[in-house]
Parts: C-alpha cells; sequence; structure tokens
C-alpha cells in the first residue's frame, strides 16, 4: 500500500471499545443467565426470548449444552471439576460476545452457586441478569423427552442434577420464573419486563 494514510487511520495501537460496538448495534450487551434443572424450561424460553429480540431489531447469541458441549467443552465430563471448567469457557466466552455489544442468553443448569458466581465474576456483575427457572423435579421428569431422569434413575447416567447431584437454588436471583405455573408466554414476558429498559440503546 503507498501513500499517506496517517489522516485516514489516526490511530492503531487501541481496538474498538464495547460502548463504540454497542453504538453500531443499537444496543446495551448483557448475559442473561438461565440456570435451572433439566426440563425446567431453559432452552423453550431462550428460544422464544432470542426469536422476540430478533424480531425487534436486537442481535444476541443463545449459548447452550447443544452448541457448547459439541464444540468448545466436548471433552468435558459431568463431574464436579469439569462442570466448574465448563461454565469457565462459557462465561469467558460469554464475555467476549458481551464486549462485541452482543446480548448472549446462557442456558445451563449450572447448579451450584459457587459456579455461577464464577460466572458473574467473569463477566462482570453489572453484566449478569441470573434468571432461575424454578420447576419442581416431577414437572422436568414429566417433561423428560429425551430419557434423561430415567436413565439417571437406572443407573445409566451418574452425577445427574436432581438425582444423584445436588441443585442449589439461587438465594436472590435477578428474575425467578416458575414454569409449572405460568405459560411461556407469561414467562418470556416477565423476562422482557425486566431486561427490555436495560437493553435498550439512549444516545448520550
Amino acid at each position: 500500500m503507498s501513500g499517506n494514510t496517517e489522516n485516514i487511520f489516526p490511530i492503531f495501537d487501541s481496538l474498538l471499545s464495547k460502548k463504540e460496538k454497542e453504538s453500531q448495534l443499537k444496543q446495551n450487551a448483557l448475559a442473561i443467565w438461565m440456570t435451572g434443572l433439566s426440563g425446567s424450561g431453559k432452552s423453550t424460553l431462550a428460544n422464544g426470548l432470542e426469536r422476540y429480540l430478533h424480531a425487534k431489531g436486537f442481535f444476541t447469541k443463545v449459548l447452550d449444552g447443544d452448541n457448547i458441549r459439541v464444540g468448545l467443552c466436548k471433552n468435558l465430563s459431568f463431574s464436579q471439576e469439569d462442570r466448574s471448567e465448563n461454565i469457565r469457557r462459557i462465561a469467558e466466552t460469554s464475555k467476549l460476545f458481551n464486549e462485541c455489544g452482543v446480548i448472549t442468553i446462557n442456558c445451563f443448569v449450572s447448579p451450584t452457586i459457587q459456579i455461577r458466581q464464577a460466572a458473574k465474576e467473569i463477566i462482570g456483575k453489572d453484566n449478569f441478569i441470573e434468571i432461575f427457572v424454578n420447576a419442581n423435579l416431577d414437572v422436568c421428569e414429566q417433561r423428560d423427552v429425551k430419557g434423561l431422569y430415567a436413565k439417571a434413575r437406572a443407573g445409566e447416567i451418574k452425577d445427574f442434577t436432581g438425582i444423584d447431584a445436588p441443585f442449589e437454588a439461587p438465594v436472590n436471583p435477578n428474575i425467578e420464573i416458575n414454569t409449572g405455573e405460568l405459560t411461556v408466554e407469561d414467562s418470556i414476558q416477565k423476562i422482557l419486563d425486566h431486561i427490555l429498559p436495560l437493553i435498550e440503546f439512549k444516545h448520550k
């Protein structure tokens, strides 16, 4: 390349900031973190939420077991140590998306308070919205389309949360959704009521 580019590209030594990218996308980035038992409805709510936000012009990315465990974390088991590493990698990935101005919707059992706190610390407390997708074990087992609970009860799956591994419910989540009582539509609306004021971009 020839010619003087100094006036065209005055700065080469700094990355674009998160605020600059949010300004281009016209949104404020957040990490929406859905936690709850398998079968509680996390993925259903995430997919519905993403479709609504997409229709309204927001740029989002859903992170869940279907796209994380087959690639980024395919070498991890469901032991306590590997669960922690799984969530660490997810949180770091979510943070990178957030730094690009993208709203992430994270759907993971993330069964312990310690694991979720670690994710929050990585992402940053101001960017982290914890949603407890609350459904009792009976409801989750009735929805068990993959037969995971049956396999866990038969001893075919070890360390399965809710059967032979504990789930620690959030003490003070930003939002709690009881999917055993609320419809999908009402559940999504409850989430939207909380997050829309946070993600809507305001020029300063």
